[in-house]
């Protein structure tokens, strides 16, 4: 070796530097995450569904006492878990198909969806412990 360099160690080098990036690249990409829920439509659902791996959906509507009692709940969530969680609302008088596609019945039910597939159902007004740890789950954190 002439220039006094270990390839060995320049490969390692290498390598890390390519993690680091990486690791920046997607801890990037999770700021750009919203960190309020979104509004969801009969028409932006499919597109948002399939944009983030994972999502926790309110059907809602503005009269239901029991909804208004989520909402803060899930905007407090949507900050906490920025760049893993994505929380959308639909409002159900709004956009009857979507519910309709998921058979929902009574308001509130909140859903999680990960990878396109619904995997969690919950109906009613329910705590923020009970969510977390339904989050959790699904991020694969217990």
């Amino acid at each position: 070796m002439t220039d006094g360099t270990d390839p060995e160690l320049e490969a390692l080098r290498k390598r890390r530097a390519e993690v680091l990036l990486g690791q920046l690249k997607e801890h990037e990409a999770r700021k750009a995450w919203p960190s309020a829920p979104i509004e969801l439509t009969d028409g932006n659902f499919k597109d948002i569904v399939a944009r983030y791996p994972l999502l926790l959906i309110d059907f809602w509507a503005p009269w239901c006492g029991p909804c208004k009692m989520v909402g803060p709940i899930l905007e407090q969530l949507a900050r906490d878990y920025q760049g893993k969680v994505v929380f959308g609302k639909l409002n159900v008088d709004e956009n009857p198909q979507i519910p309709s596609s998921f058979k929902v019945v009574s308001i509130p039910t909140l859903i999680i969806v990960r990878e396109r597939e619904l995997v969690e159902r919950v109906t009613g007004a329910v705590q923020r412990s009970r969510l977390e740890s339904l989050l959790m789950k699904h991020m694969g954190v217990q």
